[in-house]
């Protein structure tokens, strides 16, 4: 328990958890030195997922954190799953990528944007999909099977299966099967 201004404030506890605290967890998961899971009641990992050191999966009292089969996440990622996150089979995510599924609507000019009402937006990664180092992906963003999201990428629209993507905001390079020039 912080005590600020003689007002009691809680914390969102120490991110520390033991492997029977998560909804589901498959066989051979890897979860680095580091990690940090808070709500890991609400968080489903699949067979052979490797979670990379320092990454945060921070879970929410409600809606679900769902990462596939044979995904791999790179070391100093932040997913936040109050929207909800679905993150197919085999897909990898490079380090330091945030997975964001909520943010404060923009409001009234009167107040600061911090005491605004949250807007919650699911987050959905298909199967056989790679995300680039650094890249950042949006509330309500659906991210196509086998799509590659380029390093640094700010992604706030939906990407097309089999689409490559990058910049800020991300924009459509190429589809996966036209020939690289």
């Amino acid at each position: 328990m912080n005590f600020k201004n003689g007002k009691k404030h809680s914390s969102h506890g120490t991110g520390r958890f033991t492997l029977k605290d998560f909804k589901f967890l498959g066989e051979d998961v890897i979860l680095e030195e580091g990690v940090l899971v808070f709500h890991p009641e609400s968080i489903i990992l699949g067979q052979n997922v490797y979670i990379g050191h320092g990454t945060i999966l921070k879970g929410y009292y409600k809606n679900e954190m769902l990462i596939g089969d044979d995904t791999w996440i790179g070391q100093n990622c932040f997913l936040h799953s109050a929207g909800g996150i679905k993150i197919g089979r085999a897909v990898g995510i490079g380090p330091g990528v945030k997975i964001l599924t909520s943010i404060h609507e923009e409001g009234s000019l009167s107040r600061p944007v911090l005491h605004n009402p949250i807007k919650f937006g699911r987050v959905i990664v298909g199967d056989g999909a790679d995300i680039g180092i650094g890249a950042i992906i949006l509330p309500d963003v659906t991210i196509g099977e086998g799509a590659v999201v380029g390093a640094g990428a700010v992604v706030t629209k939906d990407v097309s299966a089999y689409t490559v993507v990058a910049g800020n905001p991300a924009r459509r390079l190429r589809s996966r099967s036209e020939s690289k020039k």
